[in-house]
């Protein structure tokens, strides 16, 4: 390589250091200028996520480790008490937070994939494929989801498996419809009709042309559709089609210990104990929420008035 070669590589080497540095000098002061609401749903799903990692490590006892005592009270060895069979609330709580936000990670990221490749096909090919995807979604979307699950999970059985499949391809029409909608107002513009004229293929135009400029609203549908999913399957868990014991699960332990509310004028925390998992599910949805909000608010265009 000549003299004048390696300064040119060199040059580009700086140049993309510079940019990555640019990127991560904005991304910072977009941080720094956060609402304090914002600052509180990333704090509460990152100890989420650190609890749901390090489970494991951070529980006191075994996930399904069962004790002599069925609803021992709160103190003691059992900080939280334990359940109907003498599980401990407190590893409950925790194991459940990396069952249930793992599966609905999980669900979440399948839905995206198919309904979000789906919606990009049918909005670049308006032709048959287009209508005859949009009907097939359309039809899906008239039956209420969670009635439809029910019945699929009674049929197919409720594993894992099946519950993420299911709920993901339920939840896959939203995506779908969300996605052909922004991607319809790109695959219009100059730039991808000057990319079909240069022979590129349709996957290079998906992911080159189209999916850089619809990011914002899919990844705000991300945070708002995990949030739907989480709480499916808690419900699905509570009505006991969803995730199966003796694996933990926020939604299985409110209906688990859910007659203990009718024991509050004799012992509150008794009350109180159906009301964590409760609590849990309500706090992750409304941290999500909140930053969901001021992410769309960012990627508006719009500017805070003082």
């Amino acid at each position: 390589m000549s003299e004048a070669e390696q300064d040119y590589s060199a040059a580009g080497e700086i140049g993309q250091v510079r940019t990555r540095r640019t990127a991560t000098q904005r991304a910072w002061l977009a941080l720094k200028k956060a609402p304090f609401s914002a600052w509180f749903g990333m704090i509460v799903i990152a100890a989420y996520g650190f609890v749901a990692i390090f489970a494991p490590l951070i529980a006191p006892y075994g996930e399904s480790q069962v004790f002599p005592a069925p609803f021992a009270p709160w103190g003691g060895e059992h900080v939280f008490g334990t359940d109907q069979i003498g599980r401990d609330v407190l590893t409950r709580l925790i194991y459940g937070a990396r069952n249930t936000i793992g599966i609905a990670l999980a669900t979440t990221l399948l839905a995206f994939v198919i309904g979000g490749g789906l919606g990009l096909v049918a909005a670049i090919n308006r032709r048959w494929l287009d209508q005859l995807l949009s009907r097939f979604v359309d039809i899906l979307m008239a039956i209420p989801s969670l009635i439809f699950a029910l019945m699929l999970l009674s049929i197919f059985g409720s594993t894992i498996t099946s519950l993420v499949i299911i709920i993901a391809v339920l939840d896959s029409t939203r995506v779908f419809r969300l996605t052909r909608a922004v991607a319809m107002n790109v695959v219009v513009m100059d730039y991808v009709e000057a990319a079909r004229l240069r022979g590129e293929g349709l996957g290079w135009i998906m992911r080159r042309e189209i999916l850089p400029n619809i990011m914002p609203p899919l990844v705000a549908e991300f945070g708002l559709r995990f949030c739907f999913v989480f709480l499916t399957i808690a419900a699905l868990s509570f009505l006991g089609v969803g995730i199966q014991p003796p694996t933990a699960d926020w939604g299985s332990m409110v209906r688990d210990n859910a007659s203990l509310i009718q024991f509050a004028q004799y012992d509150i925390t008794a009350a109180l104990t159906p009301l964590l998992p409760a609590a849990a599910i309500a706090l992750l949805t409304v941290a999500v929420n909140f930053v969901v909000d001021w992410f769309l608010h960012k990627t508006s265009g719009l500017r805070d008035e003082h």
